[in-house]
């Protein structure tokens, strides 16, 4: 059974994560093994070489400011990037031996139909938390918050688009939403 968990920036998924881990539930990070193949994956480098260019690469490590300036661009060359690392990410995770995964853009990537997924987990947070969250963790303004923000599809569609939501407000037990997913998950 493979189980899918998303959300918005500042929703709290890593958070999640870490309370699935302390049950025993490894759950695969799709940005550190981004991180990971863009650097360890050979047909991967080969990719973003052909795509980006040779300077993409100086001795074998990745030259991540080429990178960024290339997928700054124009939507298309991020377009671009996305559809080579995102097939990467989803062979990756296939040939693994998780069974959940963690990806904050599960719906805009397309990731979820290159894996087929029983369950999709969204994980939701009022704005002002996210906002406070994302500003706090990555020493940010509230303008570059609100621009990542605003880059991700709206929470409300990817919880429309969810079979399960965890509501990570501050006030409703995570703990207990956990295992009453975990329960409904095994009674399906």
């Amino acid at each position: 059974m493979r189980v899918a968990i998303t959300g918005g920036i500042g929703s709290g998924k890593s958070h999640v994560c870490r309370l699935l881990a302390k049950r025993g539930i490894k759950v695969y990070d799709c940005d550190a093994a981004a991180e990971r193949l863009m650097h360890d994956d050979v047909q991967l480098c080969r990719e973003l070489s052909d795509l980006v260019g040779p300077d993409v690469y100086s001795g074998g490590v990745l030259q991540k400011a080429v990178l960024v300036r290339y997928l700054l661009m124009s939507e298309h060359n991020k377009q671009a990037i996305n559809n080579v690392v995102h097939p990467a990410v989803a062979r990756d995770f296939i040939n693994s031996d998780y069974t959940w995964l963690e990806s904050a853009i599960l719906f805009e990537s397309g990731f979820n139909n290159r894996v087929s997924f029983d369950f999709v987990v969204c994980v939701c947070a009022p704005l002002d938390a996210r906002i406070a969250r994302v500003m706090r963790r990555d020493n940010t303004t509230f303008e570059k918050t609100m621009e990542w923000i605003n880059r991700q599809m709206p929470q409300e569609a990817v919880a429309e688009r969810s079979d399960f939501i965890i509501e990570n407000d501050g006030r409703k037990d995570l703990e207990v939403q956990i295992d009453q997913l975990l329960i409904q998950i095994n009674n399906k």
